[in-house]
């Protein structure tokens, strides 16, 4: 565990948090579902987000789950597709209904997803 010091602001003690940088890959570009993740840990599970911040494993927690993501989306639009499949002509004849079909099989995944994966 990370030892903390403070500093006496009026009356007050405040402890001196800051966010150090984490070496878990640094190149890598988190993606709006990594986002959502943090942003949920922020709100919603708040001891979770402090243990992950002051143990330097936040980052590679959202890596993992962008990660993750990503993967599960592949497979999960190929699993839709290969239920419900979409003729390659539909893309010529009627780009419109092929653009909705696609769509729609694209927003139950997501949904899916953030369940799964992010919400949780």
């Amino acid at each position: 565990m990370v030892e903390i010091t403070y500093h006496k602001e009026g009356d007050f003690f405040v402890p001196d948090l800051y966010l150090e940088k984490e070496d878990y890959e640094n190149d890598y570009i988190i993606g709006k579902c990594g986002h959502l993740r943090l942003e949920y840990l922020k709100n919603y599970k708040k001891a979770e987000y402090i243990i992950m911040f002051m143990n330097k494993t936040l980052r590679k927690h959202i890596v993992e789950t962008d990660k993750q993501v990503k993967e599960r989306f592949e497979t999960l639009m190929k699993q839709m597709l290969e239920k419900n499949p979409i003729d390659e002509n539909l893309k010529n004849t009627d780009p419109l209904k092929w653009t909705r079909l696609m769509n729609n099989y694209k927003l139950c995944v997501e949904e899916i997803i953030l369940s799964e994966l992010i919400y949780y």
